[in-house]
């Protein structure tokens, strides 16, 4: 399963029973891979199990961000690794060679070549712009996903990405636009994504 399109991660609403439609819109409107994103333990696993059914109906990979074990249990294509979570090594040990690993790599590029070195199957950079999401994350600028283009692993940029300033990252080496609330942010889901997904249509 590649990465490469609109890589749609959930909000906290899509985490609940009755969110699973708001995923189904993101889908429709062509997301090409999903994160479950889910900070409460107790939907966590049914949330996960869901989303991954509904991904695979659409042919989408599914992964889960931070946590190798539910990943495991939920039969997920793969996870999503930050600095603080599990290692590349250990996480494909737990969920096999076929998994998708990806890391994220912040604004570092030493730390991307590391990691695809030992085995990661993608690499995340940002924040490229301010985001609600996470305010505080560390700021990275294009020319990085340039540099990074010699590792030759899909690169996901991360970080208050809106359509109106996709394409430059796209242009500098994006195979993934990674997006919270630039899609469940907005009451017109399918509208968003689709709007997303058309700035990779358009590169073609």
């Amino acid at each position: 399963m590649r990465i490469a399109g609109l890589y749609a991660i959930t909000d906290t609403a899509c985490c609940r029973p009755e969110g699973l439609a708001r995923v189904r819109a993101a889908l429709l409107g062509g997301a090409r891979v999903l994160q479950l994103r889910c900070k409460d333990p107790g939907l966590a696993m049914d949330a996960a199990q869901a989303l991954v059914a509904l991904g695979h109906d659409f042919g989408v990979p599914v992964l889960v961000n931070d946590d190798v074990e539910l990943a495991y249990a939920a039969r997920a294509d793969g996870v999503h690794l930050g600095r603080d979570d599990a290692t590349v090594e250990s996480a494909r040990a737990r969920l096999g060679a076929r998994a998708i690993i990806g890391v994220s790599c912040y604004a570092d590029l030493d730390r991307a070549r590391d990691l695809a070195l030992r085995g990661a199957d993608y690499l995340a950079f940002g924040s490229f712009y301010p985001s609600r999401t996470k305010p505080h994350a560390t700021r990275a600028e294009p020319p990085l996903l340039t540099a990074a283009r010699a590792l030759c692993k899909p690169l996901v940029a991360i970080g208050g990405i809106l359509p109106e300033n996709g394409r430059a990252l796209i242009a500098a080496g994006a195979s993934a636009l990674a997006v919270v609330d630039g899609v469940f942010g907005h009451n017109d889901i399918t509208g968003a994504a689709r709007a997303y997904q058309r700035l990779f249509e358009d590169t073609v």
